[in-house]
């Protein structure tokens, strides 16, 4: 199969874009330069070193700076891009556009289009990795032929390597179109190899490469320059002497957008259906044990003028059960102390962290190294439902495109090669666990199928493919013994890889796996090659190893999100398709994380972008000409308002009480509550499935409103509770209600067996709330028995001042007239309203939503009232307290 090319307006106008900031600039054919040791007509051409060489260059920009600013001042108004100020360099040009749409496509079009209109003849293409290197070579082979046609041309496009510098003199000599594509390590690392650029070697005519490459002036294409611009790469990347520096990506840094000029971001992309839809199945396990001391280090911390910290997920107590968070520790971090006191975590205090071998040791002998997890008690299982539920998902898949002639590929990424396959002592392979799970899921799933769905021609397809035959693995190869190996990290903060032969296998493949007699659907690949992996096809993505904090969402979806094509290599999109291009093109991302937790943070993350475009946009909308970040700020007028003076005095006295209940009438209606109402967590797994609508805007997008979920399912499974760990059950509930223990003991004996029997099962979440149950009772039988006395200690209005309070305008914030401040901070549609009424009350003088230093202490707690409303003393001569607006309210 070949890909086939299609003109697309939107990357003709990206490429015009670049064009038109020059408009006025002659087109002048390149002139070929003497070398200036044999010839005095060097001296009269643009020659900028003394070395001396032949070749041709790129003529210099002969625009003022003037009209080069009002040429993309002109640009950027008509793509609806604030105007620059000033040229950002001499030049820097910014083009944004999502993954998945065309990139590479768009900037060799406009490598096409500098030389028509200008004669421009040298580029160089620099990119952050080994992977996006090979799959930019691809594209420039794959286009060779379709631009061909275009332009009656072809680009002379080569790879540098160190050892092959005779290219780089054929980049020069030649006056065709040139490209040189060089991944940044290649003139930014260390090593003898990587400094060849910038040595005079004999094989040279005893001239430095980077001279001859800086000679011919060329144009710089930086592709994801958040990648490869760091300081030192800066720096180097002015030795080239670029004519001018086009910078390409979907996610730059926002201090990196120098004099933009074209846009089409993640929203544009996806509401125009550039890119395929989303859909998500998140996997979760439902209620915890709280007893194995599960830990997962996500990554060693290495600072310069630091010890190295850690990034640590362990479980954590909370009010209404034990959740998994993440924490930075350091040497001396004591989990016990910071889980909540949770049991099993004594004696975990962090004695070493070793940024050498990337582990933290624990004091009582506990070693575990990044990336490990530790204590999950369910680990396999996870792994093995998001190996089915892919299959699954595939094959849904596949049996609506089959007919149409739509290969459906999976893409399965792990951390580690022995997963999915290992050798024997006779060097023969065998299968990983990974691998073991596919198959037999995989017969299984199928077997299903072949009862439920009853289409002839698509199974007899299926019937054809071995579950063996229909997966493999790239992976990187050790030339030596010649078996698959573990990828080398070059970046270890991104989790991206260099290993070159794995990239060769995955581009050499790429046609073959679009074709439907390849019967490989399901490809395992090392997490670090990620970047690698373009394939149009892929409509599946699920990640074998646990979430990493340094992997963005958009990371994880940005491998599958291009259009598929069918068997003639035709893009399956808007021509082909009209309406049913979402229909179609459909990514599923199998998450090994919750559905809640995936679509939350991919929709903030591209609410991020949304917020960049409206900022940037604020000489279009005026409206949206503010920060989105709020901090209160405190209005001293109104907090010397007679009315406020008058209603602070009434509430801001503190108080003590003293309280007299029957312990029996206690005991009695704590075990008919427990008994009635205690329901301990069985532990589930949670399949939950949901697909992204239309994005309309950033609180839409916050509020989770680009997704719709459906629950798909869950699965039992029994918890072996670790008998390791003791417990002292009356004295965590005495510490949890403040009640004797002789009064817990005849508590947890009266109460029914089938009820007591829940604490094996999750000893954790009974106590939480077997205390919870036990303190609603305490407070219906003490609120009859109850007295408050003033104390002389009062609460003072600093409390208003400190900390400050902070929240995100028309997400969580809203102005205001009569609160004590600028705006408010709420916490749920219900106090928004409530807000609301109390704006438009002319009877309200001034009230506040009461900050959390300020509450009253009860028998079951620190209780913190949220409003103090004072209204117009000549209208009505009472102050009130409002004590709740919440949507809801425990008895």
């Amino acid at each position: 199969m070949k890909l086939k090319f299609k003109h697309q307006q939107f990357q003709a106008d990206a490429a015009a874009a670049v064009c038109d900031v020059f408009s006025g600039q002659p087109n002048i054919t390149s002139t070929y330069l003497i070398d200036k040791g044999n010839h005095k007509e060097a001296e009269q051409l643009s020659f900028i070193n003394n070395t001396g060489f032949t070749g041709f260059d790129n003529k210099k920009v002969l625009l003022t700076d003037e009209v080069v600013l009002a040429n993309l001042q002109k640009v950027q108004r008509k793509n609806q891009i604030e105007p620059s100020v000033k040229l950002e360099g001499r030049y820097n040009l910014t083009i944004e556009m999502e993954t998945g749409v065309g990139k590479t496509y768009t900037y060799i079009k406009t490598i096409f289009e500098l030389n028509k209109r200008y004669g421009w003849s040298k580029f160089i293409v620099v990119v952050p990795s080994v992977a996006i290197r090979e799959g930019v070579f691809k594209s420039f082979e794959l286009t060779s032929h379709h631009f061909a046609e275009e332009y009656n041309k072809k680009i002379r496009y080569f790879i540098y390597n160190s050892m092959e510098l005779a290219k780089i003199e054929s980049f020069a000599n030649d006056c065709g179109i040139n490209v040189m594509i060089i991944n940044s390590q290649a003139f930014n690392a260390k090593g003898k190899d990587a400094r060849r650029i910038y040595m005079k070697l004999d094989s040279f005519r005893s001239r430095r490469p980077i001279d001859m490459i800086a000679a011919t002036k060329p144009i710089l294409i930086i592709d994801e320059p958040q990648s490869v611009e760091g300081s030192a790469t800066k720096e180097r990347l002015t030795e080239f002497n670029p004519l001018m520096t086009l910078r390409y990506s979907a996610t730059h840094k926002k201090d990196s957008l120098f004099n933009m000029v074209f846009r089409m971001d993640a929203i544009e992309a996806y509401n125009k259906k550039l890119v395929k839809k989303i859909a998500v199945k998140g996997i979760s396990i439902a209620g915890t044990t709280g007893t194995e001391g599960y830990l997962y280090l996500e990554q060693i911390n290495i600072y310069g003028d630091k010890p190295p910290t850690a990034t640590l997920e362990f479980e954590l107590k909370g009010a209404k059960g034990v959740r998994k968070g993440s924490r930075i520790i350091k040497e001396g971090y004591n989990l016990f102390e910071h889980s909540g006191g949770l049991e099993q975590y004594k004696g975990y205090i962090v004695a070493r962290i070793n940024g050498l071998t990337n582990t933290v040791e624990f004091t009582n002998g506990i070693v575990i190294a990044a990336g490990d997890v530790k204590g999950a008690i369910n680990e396999e299982h996870i792994r093995r439902i998001q190996i089915r539920e892919t299959i699954k998902s595939h094959l849904e898949r596949e049996r609506l495109l089959f007919h149409k002639g739509i290969k459906v590929l999976s893409l399965f990424f792990i951390d580690e090669v022995a997963k999915y396959k290992q050798y024997d002592k006779d060097g023969s392979v065998f299968n990983g666990d990974y691998a073991q799970m596919f198959e037999e899921e995989y017969s299984a799933t199928l077997a299903d199928w072949q009862i439920a769905i009853g289409d002839d021609e698509y199974l007899i397809y299926l019937n054809k493919i071995k579950a063996a035959e229909t997966h493999a693995g790239y992976f990187s190869i050790d030339k030596k013994s010649n078996r698959i190996k573990n990828s080398k990290i070059h970046d270890k903060k991104e989790d991206i890889s260099d290993d070159a032969d794995a990239y060769d296998l995955i581009m050499k493949d790429k046609e073959r796996l679009l074709d439907l007699s390849e019967p490989i659907r399901f490809i395992f690949s090392h997490s670090a090659l990620r970047e690698g992996w373009d394939n149009p096809n892929v409509f599946q993505i699920c990640t074998l190893k646990q979430s990493s904090s340094n992997i963005r969402k958009r990371q994880e979806v940005g491998r599958g999100l291009r259009l598929c094509v069918n068997q003639s290599g035709e893009r399956m999109d808007n021509n082909m398709l009209g309406g049913e291009v979402h229909k179609v093109n459909i990514l599923t991302v199998i998450a090994n994380e919750s559905y809640d937790s995936f679509a939350r943070d991919l929709q903030a993350e591209i609410a991020e972008l949304l917020a960049d475009k409206s900022k940037e946009q604020q000489f279009l909308t005026p409206d949206d000409a503010r920060s989105d970040n709020i901090e209160l700020k405190l209005n001293q007028d109104k907090l010397e308002m007679k009315e406020f003076k008058a209603l602070w005095s009434k509430i801001n006295s503190k108080s003590a009480y003293v309280v007299n209940f029957d312990t029996e009438e206690l005991i009695d209606k704590a075990i008919s509550a427990l008994n009635r109402e205690l329901r301990v967590s069985q532990i589930l797994f949670k399949v939950e499935h949901g697909e992204m609508n239309s994005i309309k805007s950033k609180e839409n997008l916050l509020q989770g409103g680009a997704f719709t979920k459906a629950a798909v399912g869950t699965n039992r499974i029994q918890a072996n509770i670790n008998t390791n760990v003791k417990y002292d059950l009356i004295g965590k509930i005495v510490a949890e209600t403040g009640l004797t223990r002789s009064a817990v003991s005849s508590i947890l004996r009266g109460i029914e067996k089938v009820t007591f029997d829940q604490f094996h099962g999750n000893p954790e979440e009974f106590i939480i709330k077997a205390a919870k149950i036990i303190n609603e009772q305490k407070a219906t039988v003490i609120i009859e028995h109850i007295a408050y006395n003033k104390l002389e200690s009062s609460y003072s209005t600093e409390i208003f001042t400190e900390p400050s309070i902070k929240g995100k305008y028309r997400i969580n914030a809203i102005e205001a007239k009569k609160h004590l401040f600028d705006h408010i901070i709420y916490d749920s549609n219900k106090e928004k309203e409530f807000a609301a009424e109390l704006e438009n009350s002319n009877e309200v003088a001034v009230y506040v939503k009461l900050p959390s230093g300020f509450y009253i202490n009860t028998p079951v707690g620190k209780y913190n009232p949220d409003w103090a409303i004072a209204f117009h003393d000549d209208e009505v001569k009472h102050i009130f307290f409002v004590a709740e607006t919440k949507g809801d309210l425990s008895s």
